[in-house]
């Protein structure tokens, strides 16, 4: 009988193994999950990306059709909905009028700033004006010139 309870006992790990375990869980979660969580903001970042450039393909088709882009009062709401204009196409642009992926508006103004014919941009993480390289705008006159 004790035998077999010696062997049950040798059979188990140690607590120093446990503990060795452990820490080396640790080290390896410390480096891992930084990278893992890193990813949804990447993604949140490409996915404003695509959003202005669907937005931007719909701004063109609305000028192809009414010889104009919508004055930032109308903004993108008139992609939308028809604000009172000739030559309306309400099925060639968008459904609804979409929210950035952190759930706030994108910012039209026509004639733009930074473009002759308009800017678009999602304000980012912190919903404001400017910011960090983590969290800086998403601007459709520099698109290509963002980072990932």
């Amino acid at each position: 009988m004790r035998d077999k309870i010696r062997r049950l006992f040798r059979a188990g790990f140690t607590l120093i193994e446990l503990m060795i375990v452990i820490v080396i869980l640790g080290l390896l979660a410390t480096v891992i999950m930084p990278r893992i969580l890193g990813r949804p903001e990447q993604a949140r970042r490409m996915k404003a990306k695509i959003d202005i450039r669907n937005i931007e393909s719909a701004l063109a088709l609305f000028k192809t059709d009414t010889g104009r882009f919508p004055t930032t009062s109308e903004g993108l709401e008139a992609l939308v909905s028809n604000p009172g204009i000739k030559n309306y196409n309400a099925d060639a642009y968008l459904d609804k009028a979409s929210l950035d992926p952190w759930g706030n508006r994108y910012i039209y103004i026509s004639p733009g700033m930074n473009h002759k014919d308009y800017d678009l941009e999602s304000y980012g993480k912190d919903g404001e004006d400017g910011g960090t390289e983590d969290n800086a705008d998403i601007e459709s006159w520099n698109l290509d010139e963002q980072g990932q």
